[in-house]
């Protein structure tokens, strides 16, 4: 997270170690991962409440609605892996734990496939965008290796969906994105985000949310395949329209 995380952070845990105190006594916390920041259950408590309250004050603190994913996330993640394991492309993904990065993905190889093409589509949305796959956040808080890449996993794929559900990074396009993801991840966050992010929308919009998106993203995400459980970097060079045919995911209603 930012700099300006770890300074509310360190309200909760002033001193970093790989060993880090509780209130109940001293408390071992093995660092897991790198980039694992140990934390003991009074902490995460302490985090949770600064998540919330920062997300629920000001929702477009993407810093604070994935700390408070990762404090609250755990349930969710463990469901999340389960579902993985249910398939042979989930099973595969958790095995090799592909990552999506500048380093990984070949965007100008990307930009030279044919137009409608999901590698393609990726590219020029990034790309028209300014987005890069480096902004996401690390995982931190997450206190289990396994689940920490899950939610590396959902965080790298979130643009990913853009494309597949035909949604725009508007702030109307990203919240209804959270009700879908909410739907297929069960995460508190993207319920907390799907709740107070229409908080921000004009009655116009937060009517077209409730009368149009809402009911697309609760029909389409519960019969879809998980976003987090699709080996996307296999598909670059198969077409969106197919892609969506075979993960039954119906577009966003274009209004």
């Amino acid at each position: 997270f930012r700099s300006n995380l770890l300074e509310k952070a360190k309200l909760v845990y002033p001193n970093r170690t790989a060993s880090s105190s509780s209130l109940a006594g001293e408390a071992k916390h093995s660092i897991l991962y790198d980039g694992h920041y140990p934390i003991s259950p009074c902490q995460r408590i302490g985090l949770t409440f600064i998540g919330a309250l920062s997300a629920f004050t000001d929702p477009r603190r993407a810093d604070m609605v994935a700390l408070l994913g990762e404090t609250t996330g755990h349930v969710s993640l463990n469901r999340m892996r389960q579902r993985m394991m249910e398939t042979e492309e989930g099973r595969k993904i958790l095995e090799e734990k592909p990552i999506i990065t500048e380093r990984t993905v070949d965007f100008a190889y990307l930009s030279k496939l044919a137009d409608g093409t999901f590698g393609k589509e990726y590219a020029k949305f990034m790309s028209s965008h300014h987005f890069t796959p480096d902004s996401r956040d690390r995982v931190k808080f997450v206190d289990d290796s396994a689940l920490a890449y899950v939610m590396t996993r959902y965080r790298q794929v979130h643009d990913m969906g853009h494309i597949l559900t035909d949604l725009p990074p508007t702030l109307e396009g990203e919240i209804a994105l959270k009700w879908y993801e909410m739907v297929q991840t069960g995460l508190p966050m993207t319920t907390l985000s799907a709740i107070i992010g229409p908080a921000k929308l004009s009655r116009e919009k937060k009517q077209r949310l409730v009368d149009s998106y809402i009911p697309w993203a609760l029909k389409t995400a519960s019969k879809s395949v998980p976003l987090y459980s699709v080996y996307h970097e296999k598909n670059w060079e198969n077409p969106v329209h197919e892609l969506r045919e075979s993960l039954r995911i119906e577009p966003a209603p274009k209004i």
